[in-house]
């Protein structure tokens, strides 16, 4: 399975769950250990926790997929799913905020996430 498929993927697990202001940074140019970051909020840590818990479902059965390294899921200000290829990033608003790594990470492409739908 290609990596933007992975990626697709994920974004739908993150609306089914109701996730927002997701963000895909194709970080590829600029970084040696993944080629994108997947960033979205939560509204409290249930909701990460859900966020979480349906990326990781939806990628192992139909991706036979399964994250190499999962942080912050039990005090999930913010939630690290690391897939290698990809890293996928959930926030509350305050934690989001906070690190600012759509900024810190600027030097990365936006990928449009309806053109990654398409």
């Amino acid at each position: 399975m290609k990596t933007v498929e992975a990626v697709k993927m994920v974004c739908e697990a993150i609306e089914e769950k109701k996730g927002s202001d997701i963000v895909i940074l194709d970080i590829s140019k600029i970084s040696s250990f993944t080629d994108y970051f997947v960033i979205c909020s939560g509204f409290n840590p249930r909701q990460n926790q859900a966020i979480c818990d349906a990326i990781r479902e939806r990628l192992k059965r139909e991706a036979h997929s399964m994250p190499g390294h999962i942080e912050g899921y039990q005090d999930p200000a913010w939630i690290l799913l690391d897939y290698l290829d990809y890293v996928v990033h959930i926030f509350s608003p305050e934690a989001r905020q906070y690190y600012k790594l759509e900024r810190l990470w600027n030097d990365g492409e936006l990928v449009d996430l309806e053109a990654l739908t398409a």
